[in-house]
């Protein structure tokens, strides 16, 4: 990917600060890290994870905290690259709206049982 490069960060780093402007999305390579939200653990990103695409679509904050719970390797992936990814690869595309979705729901069923 176009504006794509690797990020290796020690156990204990924060990838990313709830409440953030992100203009980078992350992808886990190897390693793993926590999901927080207002401080509580939410989940766990693992090889294959990406965090941090929410704020690069639509510009807001970032909804939760990641920090790596391991030493991490990441593949960091700008909002260039990543639109370029959606509109030329759609594999990318459907893996995305996979994602968003299985959010969306999860977030639903939190909320509403």
């Amino acid at each position: 990917m176009k504006s794509s490069s690797e990020r290796v960060l020690k156990a204990g780093t924060i990838i990313m600060d709830q409440g953030q402007t992100g203009r980078e999305a992350y992808v886990i390579l190897e390693g793993s890290a926590t999901v927080k939200r207002n401080g509580k653990k939410i989940g766990t990103a693992k090889a294959g994870s990406v965090v941090g695409e929410l704020s690069l679509l639509d510009h807001g904050p970032r909804t939760a905290a990641v920090i790596a719970d391991t030493d991490v390797r990441l593949l960091v992936v700008s909002e260039r690259a990543l639109k370029g990814a959606i509109e030329n690869i759609p594999a990318i595309s459907r893996k995305l709206l996979k994602a968003l979705a299985t959010r969306v729901r999860e977030l639903d069923r939190a909320h509403y049982g």
